[in-house]
């Protein structure tokens, strides 16, 4: 891994790269290479550089490990997870995950989260009584207690570095329900773990708060995972499924608990009165050298009774995006109004940003269409100015880019929002549909977004195609799902900078060379923007960066392509 250190005075250009105007457009089309009906392929994606990877929980090949047989359809909701990378505008499929214990309705493939070269995958029904990382598979006594298995590149060679399982392994807790990683950290929710422990390393032992929720925190030290802390809520109560949702960035995780029941809006309410059942909520936990703390409790600016605030969260430096897909406004756009409850289940998403350690609500987002039960925030994801909404009940027969939102002649085709910041203002930039729309395929059930790409999953299509951009027009393997790749959305020509973990920043390994980058550098994730250094991508490989000029956790970085 090349290490530049970055010394000298900072140049004094400010640039202030605005949102991209450009229209997306869909690149491919992407099943998997053994589609079959009810596999659900698309129930989960992710994408890092140009890497994506998609989950298909009911898929039934008896296979184990990477790159197995696919075609055996023995075995019964074993589930897998699919690797595909992009060189230019290609992409293909790279590896075929399963688990190492593959067993029947594990459901490996519910979950997936990717940083880098590390992908996880969540088997939140796997049964193992195991605890902590690589234990013994074999027992299988603790009913659905879930799973995580994280996978590393070596080259374009894919192997299974570890197997997590919660501290206190329960049967029923669902772990892996949710996963998220940054660098060397992945968070893993469990949403019926049943503690009534509150805050970071509580006791885990008493079980009399049923699906009150867990999250874990694991590290990565060399090849070596250990878990780092065990997250509750700071008001924990049954039924509240903290760890529906998990997110991660660098020092920053937030968790959703969609079933919490306070009335309190906003940030750092009263957490006392549950007089909202299942409004939901979120938490924010920050971490200083090994230590978590809870830095806010986030609730919608409308709460309401069964919202689901927190049913996806997603972050990015100081952004933290929380959906609630049952939240029933009848407002559209941005900012609208959120009294009139006259919509059910249309669904919104909320935008906080972080100054200092204080958090405030930015944005309140709804679709440009707005109708009941679109659902709209079943999922969402955020890369820098870009969020992602998926509505995978959203109606319209309309298909590709900024088509007509008005024709609800397709139940449940599914849809996707992209919404772009200037400043501190928020527009929707394009409204995304499948090339193929089509009733009951949930397009956007799962969104991902990283650059100015966007994955959408559609766990409901029901084309009988393998592979990449193959015949989308034969509907005869039902519930078969795919994932479409969309790109020229959001902020455009950007490169991410990740926490590598150790005190510095990947930067690149998204396979491009001799293009000459931008550093830029800010004391705040709006900026303004001041150049910091260039570089020319000579490897397609990460470069990892430690800046002397400023310490890392009182600066933020981006890349810009000159």
């Amino acid at each position: 891994m090349k290490i530049i250190r970055f010394f000298g005075v900072l140049f004094a250009t400010t640039f202030a790269l605005s949102s991209s105007g450009a229209i997306p457009s869909q690149q491919a089309y992407i099943k998997a290479a053994n589609t079959g009906a009810e596999d659900r392929f698309g129930r989960s994606v992710a994408i890092s550089g140009d890497t994506m990877v998609v989950g298909a929980f009911r898929e039934d090949s008896s296979a184990v490990g990477v790159n197995g047989d696919g075609n055996d359809n023995s075995s019964t909701n074993f589930g897998a997870a699919y690797v595909f990378v992009r060189t230019g505008t290609n992409w293909i499929q790279q590896a075929y995950l399963k688990a190492s214990n593959a067993g029947s309705n594990d459901l490996f493939g519910w979950s997936v989260a990717i940083s880098g070269d590390t992908v996880v995958v969540g088997a939140d029904f796997e049964s193992s009584n195991a605890t902590g990382v690589n234990g013994d598979q074999s027992d299988n006594s603790a009913s659905g207690a879930g799973a995580a298995y994280v996978f590393v590149r070596d080259g374009t060679n894919w192997s299974q570095q570890a197997y997590l399982k919660a501290s206190n392994t329960g049967a029923g807790d669902i772990f892996g329900f949710s996963v998220a990683i940054s660098g060397e950290t992945i968070v893993i929710g469990a949403r019926d773990e049943a503690s009534n422990a509150s805050g970071v390393n509580g006791n885990q032992s008493d079980d009399s708060a049923a699906s009150a929720g867990a999250a874990y925190v694991f590290v990565r030290n060399g090849t070596n995972w250990i878990q780092q802390a065990y997250l509750k809520a700071s008001n924990t109560g049954a039924g509240d499924t903290f760890g529906f949702s998990v997110a991660v960035w660098g020092d920053t995780v937030v968790i959703g608990a969609q079933g919490e029941a306070s009335n309190a809006i906003g940030v750092n309410g009263s957490q006392t009165n549950n007089s909202a059942a299942e409004s939901g909520a979120a938490y924010v936990f920050v971490r200083a050298g090994t230590n978590w703390v809870q830095q806010a409790y986030l609730k919608a600016s409308n709460t309401g009774a069964i919202d689901l605030f927190g049913e996806s969260v997603a972050v990015w430096g100081d952004l933290v995006v929380v959906s609630g897909y049952r939240e029933d406004s009848n407002a559209t756009g941005v900012n609208g109004n959120q009294t009139d409850n006259s919509i059910r289940d249309a669904g919104a998403a909320y935008v906080f940003r972080r100054s200092g350690t204080n958090w405030s609500q930015e944005a309140y987002l709804k679709a440009s269409n707005s109708q009941a039960d679109d659902q709209f925030g079943v999922m969402v994801a955020v890369f820098g100015d870009t969020v992602v909404v998926g509505a995978p009940v959203e109606d319209s027969n309309a298909t590709g880019v900024n088509g007509d939102q008005n024709n609800n002649g397709t139940s449940s085709s599914g849809a996707v929002y992209v919404f772009v910041r200037n400043g501190t203002n928020w527009i929707q930039q394009a409204y995304l549909k499948a090339s193929n729309t089509g009733g009951g395929d949930t397009f956007g059930f799962s969104v991902a977004v990283w650059g100015d790409t966007v994955v959408v999953g559609a766990q409901g299509e029901s084309s009988n195609a393998t592979g990449v951009n193959g015949d989308q027009n034969s509907n005869s393997a039902r519930f078969a799902g795919a994932a479409y790749v969309l790109t020229g959305a959001g902020i455009g020509s950007q490169l991410a900078i990740t926490p590598d973990g150790s005190g510095g920043y990947f930067i690149g390994g998204n396979g491009i060379t001799g293009v000459t980058y931008q550093l830029q550098r800010a004391t705040s994730v709006t900026g303004p923007w001041t150049s910091n250094a260039t570089f020319t991508a000579l490897s397609p490989d990460p470069i990892e960066f430690h800046d002397t000029n400023a310490p890392l956790g009182q600066a933020f970085y981006r890349v810009a392509q000159q």
